[in-house]
């Protein structure tokens, strides 16, 4: 039997390379995907580990956490006379006082340099040799006055800058204009994953970044023969009772690769989905393909029956061939999947995401992967074929009576196909009558889909007859050929079902995202129109506070009617210190603010703005039982309480919720008054004149931006393109294992039907009807498989959006009917591809030989 095995694996090359192409392909998406998740997480790892080579013993600010209620918690501060008595330390070797905060480097263009949010400055603090060992200068000299600094060498390179250059630069205020002294390099993963780093001496950066005289951080390097451990007690020792905490360098590498991890699991996780996916329509590929295989084998398998063969052992033939296809397939897979993961890299290398330098990894679990996978999966789907040869009687094999499936497994397979679709949609309905926003509604979503999807699948034989026959009209337009191809596609449902399934899926899947960006687009223009009257959003990148100076500076501005700044900050809920609830509180001028925002109010209205009266969002109203004329108890920023007056309860949104107030009511109590965003109305709305007169008055700074409504859009939407258009990538590889299974149900058809085709040759059908014969029947299982498929994803796609209305009330259904029409469009295309060759197949045949094939 095992010899018997290999023999039928050998003899049919191409049904071979057709199954383990199936197979290689989902196996080399999961292999590639840890592949590139590996390579990363290495390279981040490394670089940490690198970065913090140099420091045995990390000493940071502890803050208090026995302050007042709603008051900001006010680190202690690590000083120059803490930094000499460390260094003073047994066993300490040197210690760096490290001072940090935000800097944005402007480019020649004039826009921020780095990616957003990763824009730092540091100082550079030179040892007993004057050098600093963490940041090796590559050209130039360190920066020594207050306007000179240095850079990274990746960011020198990006913006073109030499030493010598006067770049702009933003800190914490105006724009400021320094020369460029020297150009570093460095192991910062943070510098390697895009952004940029500035150093200045320490005395300035201690200057700019708020903290004269004191450090952000006290980094220390243990003599030779002193452990971290051993330094790290002998440090606490001189450290304040509650000033500060330390932590060895071992420790923190190991957090930050622990960080890294947790980062990466998330990329791994979607990516491993989208693999699945494609494993999960190659299982029906290979599924189909082994019952036609065992099918075709029909009369080999009844002889080795007569001659003693039990039922285990033809079973037993069927997995093992299985087996050699999947070990095949996971070897392929794997050396595709290495491919794969280096060509992610070098693509996000290429389009500007930078990456930490490392080896490309392949961990010894990929290997156990990528094998066990391919191998799992296929003996998964070979199973129930084999299973189903080894009951077939001898002697009803030899005489082909098995063929058609009795009244009763029909029957068996509709009923659970029609539980499993029943139960699947109503999962869905109940998730959206939920919808309250945690992951059992998101749980129940995703168990729903997956059953509607499964059920669909199992009853795919009794939809494929009506849906059909609704293409016979335009079928008869094709004669004799058409006819035919109807009759083929509705001669065996479960075969016509199973390869249209691939198809199904993938659409679905395709479908079903589309519809669902398209909603987000809306929901998000709805969201920057409906509820802004302002032209502008002023705001500055990272999530910093914008300079003192920027309010000022717009309102002065020329065609400027209306501007509010934005100040965000904390308050604590309730009377009593121990059951206060924290909560967000929006600052902002009540006289303006009428004229610059559209506030979707369910009670009351925005016109009581002032003193201690204050509008809230819904989320925050439901929490705590407000409504207009409610009291609200507040603990201020500083500990000081107060008793406010709801006058209106809004609907939330993603860019103003919380407790809305009076900034004259709220100042007052804070200990720096900063703004977040400044909200602008200029008289004749948005024009490029308005927008280039903002950015003059605000000094032409890199790091503010000035953004109209589109903008805004544009901004918040381009994440779900770009995650759109990778879907659409990854799905990709499910849509080429559903075309394989058109390609090889069609060639096994054919080769089924030989005799059948030679008998139509007989009597008078050319070559060119029996190609039109073969490419119609592909084309109507592809588009009954398209149809599902785009139905099925419109469903799915309305239903989840009924959840995401729970996060972004401005959702909206949108159905994208020309992207519908052109998936369509491409299911057809499917189908004429993948007629190709089995249809040049058919018309090759010897006509005489064919007749004569048993």
């Amino acid at each position: 039997m095992f010899r018997t095995a290999l023999r039928n694996v050998l003899a049919h090359k191409a049904r071979l390379l057709m199954t383990v192409l199936a197979v290689m392909l989902g196996v080399a998406f999961v292999s590639g995907t840890l592949v590139f998740t590996s390579t990363l997480s290495d390279a981040f790892r490394t670089s940490s580990q690198k970065s913090l080579g140099k420091v045995d013993v990390a000493i940071t600010p502890q803050s208090p956490d026995d302050g007042a209620p709603g008051a900001p918690a006010t680190a202690p501060r690590l000083d120059t006379k803490l930094l000499d008595a460390v260094s003073r330390v047994p066993g300490a070797a040197s210690a760096t006082g490290i001072v940090d905060g935000y800097t944005g480097i402007g480019g020649k263009d004039g826009k921020l340099v780095g990616t957003n949010g990763r824009s730092l400055g540091s100082n550079y603090f030179p040892g007993k040799d004057g050098k600093d060992a963490r940041y090796p200068l590559k050209e130039g000299a360190a920066p020594t006055r207050g306007d000179q600094f240095a850079l990274d060498a990746r960011t020198a390179g990006r913006a073109g800058y030499r030493v010598g250059d006067t770049v702009r630069i933003s800190v914490d205020g105006p724009v400021r204009e320094q020369k460029l002294t020297g150009i570093f390099t460095t192991d910062d993963g943070r510098v390697a994953a895009g952004g940029s780093l500035a150093l200045f001496d320490t005395k300035s950066a201690q200057t700019l970044f708020g903290m004269p005289g004191g450090f952000s951080e006290i980094d220390v390097r243990a003599a030779p023969g002193t452990s971290q451990t051993t330094l790290q007690r002998a440090i606490d020792k001189t450290l304040p009772r509650d000033g500060a905490t330390t932590i060895t360098g071992k420790k923190l590498a190991d957090e930050q690769a622990k960080a890294t991890e947790q980062n990466m699991e998330t990329m791994k996780t979607a990516l491993l989905a989208f693999a699945g996916v494609a494993l999960f329509v190659g299982v029906f590929l290979i599924a189909n393909t082994f019952t036609m295989l065992v099918a075709q084998r029909t009369k080999e398998l009844a002889l080795l029956r007569a001659v003693g063969a039990s039922r285990r052992q033809v079973t037993r033939s069927v997995l093992l061939e299985a087996v050699v296809v999947g070990a095949i397939a996971g070897v392929a897979g794997l050396v595709a999947g290495i491919g794969i993961g280096a060509l992610l890299r070098t693509v996000l290398d290429g389009v500007g995401a930078d990456f930490p330098e490392g080896p490309l990894v392949v961990a010894p679990a990929t290997v156990v992967a990528a094998l066990g996978v391919g191998i799992v999966v296929t003996v998964l789907a070979a199973w129930l074929p084999g299973r189903r040869a080894a009951k077939v009687p001898p002697v009803a094999a030899m005489n082909s009576v098995h063929a058609a499936a009795t009244t009763k497994s029909l029957v068996v397979r509709n009923t659970i196909g029609a539980l499993f679709a029943g139960s699947g949609t109503a999962g869905v309905l109940v998730a959206i009558s939920l919808n309250d926003g945690t992951n059992t509604s998101r749980l129940m979503m995703g168990a729903g889909g997956m059953l509607l999807l499964t059920g669909v699948f199992i009853l795919t034989p009794l939809l494929s007859r009506p849906l059909i026959a609704l293409a016979a009209p335009v079928l008869r337009a094709f004669g004799i050929a058409g006819l035919l191809a109807r009759q083929n596609a509705l001669r065996n449902p479960r075969r016509t079902a199973t390869t249209a399934s691939a198809l199904m899926i993938g659409l679905t899947l395709i479908t079903g995202m589309t519809v669902i960006a398209n909603g987000v687009q809306k929901g998000i223009d709805k969201l920057a129109v409906d509820s802004l009257k302002a032209d502008y959003v002023v705001s500055i990148q990272g999530g910093n506070a914008l300079p003192r100076t920027a309010e000022k500076a717009v309102e002065g501005t020329p065609g400027v009617s209306a501007a509010t700044p934005l100040r965000k900050d904390a308050v604590r809920i309730g009377t009593d210190a121990g059951s206060a609830r924290p909560a967000s509180v929006t600052g902002v001028d009540g006289t303006t603010f009428g004229s610059l925002s559209r506030l979707d109010f369910r009670e009351g209205s925005l016109g009581g703005l002032h003193g201690n009266q204050v509008v809230v969002d819904g989320s925050t109203a439901k929490e705590n039982r407000l409504r207009t004329g409610s009291h609200l108890p507040v603990t201020f920023p500083d500990g000081k309480r107060a008793a406010l007056t709801v006058s209106g309860v809004y609907q939330g949104n993603q860019m103003l919720d919380g407790i809305i107030l009076d900034n004259r009511t709220l100042a007052p109590h804070q200990k720096a008054v900063t703004d977040a965003q400044l909200l602008v109305k200029t008289a004749g709305g948005a024009t490029d004149a308005h927008k280039d007169a903002l950015v003059e008055a605000l000094g032409k700074n890199p790091a503010i931006t000035v953004a109209d409504k589109k903008d805004l859009s544009h901004e918040i939407a381009s994440m779900f393109t770009l995650m759109l258009n990778m879907l659409y990538g990854l799905l990709a590889m499910a849509v080429i294992v559903a075309v394989l299974g058109v390609i090889n149900t069609l060639a096994m058809s054919v080769f089924e039907r030989s005799q059948e085709i030679g008998m139509l040759r007989a009597i008078g059908l050319d070559r060119a009807g029996i190609k039109r014969m073969v490419r119609l029947e592909s084309l109507v299982i592809s588009l009954f498989g398209g149809v599902l498929g785009i139905g099925l994803g419109v469903f799915l796609g309305w239903a989840v959006g009924k959840l995401i209305e729970g996060g972004l009330p401005t959702y909206e259904l949108v159905l994208p009917w020309a992207r519908m029409g052109l998936f369509l469009g491409l299911a057809a295309l499917v189908g004429v591809l993948a007629a190709l060759w089995p249809a040049l197949r058919a018309a090759r045949l010897n006509m005489l030989a064919a007749i004569k094939s048993a």
